[in-house]
């Protein structure tokens, strides 16, 4: 007859099976594909910068690779070719003379301007004649120019009048932001601020709101602030 801790000593190995397989489990992972990504260096450039569109996780075993002007492959708008056993650059339709291509695969724009904008694909060719794409975006931002400031009137009388300031500016896109005796402008109750913040209402006008007034625009690579205009309250 079998003792009784027979199989109590099997269940016991059927365990230590299952924590076996659990642990392999744990501890391997099957290899997993790294993609291939772009990286604008900087992510936001000013008019007139270099930009690098920079190659992370670029794969091995490569005969070359080309870039193009757009979200797809398009020969139409291809930027050019580097071919990597001759090392050359072989130009395509849409190469402007600034552009430089690395062995890594990065892409260098000298002096961008704001047509560089958009979006660049990047394929690579491997020497299985495989191929990957990846894209990459460039953000290209012209410099804010000076604004200036118009004011309803300058001269105004305390409790009995009203004043708008008007930020001008030719630019779009800008952020705009207020200044008052060279500080951050704190809105009280009688200050209102447009939509876009170009219009400074102040309604109705008291003592304390004598002084110097500025605006400053900006975009994610300038900003400028307009010169000083000085509002004057008398007492009635």
């Amino acid at each position: 007859m079998e003792p009784p801790s027979a199989p109590a000593h099997r269940g016991h190995g059927h365990w230590q099976r299952l924590l076996l397989a659990v642990s392999l489990l744990t501890f391997w992972n099957p290899p997993t594909t790294v993609q291939l990504t772009i990286e604008s260096v900087p992510s936001k450039a000013a008019e007139g910068k270099d930009v690098i569109l920079l190659v992370h996780n670029l794969p091995g075993r490569l005969v070359g690779f080309g870039w193009y002007k757009g979200d797809r492959v398009d020969s139409s708008q291809q930027i050019a070719t580097y071919v990597i056993g001759r090392q050359v650059i072989i130009p395509g339709p849409v190469y402007s003379g600034r552009e430089t291509i690395y062995p890594n695969g990065s892409l260098l724009f000298q002096n961008v301007t704001q047509k560089d904008t958009g979006y660049y694909t990047l394929r690579v060719i491997k020497t299985t004649l495989l191929t990957e794409v990846g894209m990459g975006q460039l953000r290209v931002y012209h410099s804010v120019a000076q604004p200036s400031i118009q004011a309803s009137n300058t001269i105004v009388t305390e409790y009995k009048d009203a004043v708008v300031l008007t930020c001008l500016t030719r630019d779009a896109g800008i952020s705009i932001q207020w200044f008052f005796n060279n500080q951050s402008l704190w809105l009280t109750e009688r200050m209102k601020l447009s939509q876009d913040n170009s219009t400074l209402t102040i309604d109705p006008v008291r003592r304390e709101d004598a002084g110097d007034y500025q605006c400053e625009v900006s975009n994610p690579v300038s900003s400028s602030k307009s010169d000083l205009i000085t509002l004057a309250v008398s007492c009635e």
